[in-house]
């Protein structure tokens, strides 16, 4: 097996990546609440740890391709936008919203038909916050 100038072998590399599961971590300041907002927002069935300083939610053969999410407590609190953001897909804008925002979540940018009337790939995607204020997208078509 020889490397590349990437250092990968090139047996890696042809066979393409070794990835199983993927899975996102969420700073937060307090994990039991964010936890309770994220398993019911995506129906993790499995809930693992106390919060000091995780919270790990799954859904052990779920066939997702989001494996788990890890909520994790952090000292900092939020300063700006987040880079990476979740996109949770539903055939039912209207009540997906109206249900995330009982579950405590806030629309920060709605999906607009007027600038965007077929949005990005046929998409529509409105912006929404979780309890703590991290971002991610409702999305439809």
């Amino acid at each position: 097996m020889s490397e590349s100038a990437t250092g990968t072998s090139d047996s890696a590399t042809e066979t393409g990546p070794q990835l199983r599961a993927v899975g996102v971590t969420i700073d937060c300041s307090d994990p039991e609440r964010i936890a309770d907002f994220w398993q019911a927002a995506v129906g993790f069935a499995q809930r693992v740890g106390n919060g000091r300083p995780y919270i790990t939610l799954s859904d052990a053969g779920g066939g997702r391709m989001l494996n788990h999410l890890t909520i994790q407590r952090v000292p900092e609190a939020k300063t700006a936008k987040l880079r990476a953001h979740l996109d949770l897909f539903t055939a039912d804008m209207d009540s997906e919203l109206a249900r995330l925002t009982a579950l405590g979540a806030t629309v920060l940018v709605p999906a607009s038909t007027e600038t965007e009337p077929h949005g990005h790939l046929g998409f529509r995607a409105t912006v929404m916050a979780d309890p703590e204020g991290s971002e991610f997208c409702v999305v439809s078509r």
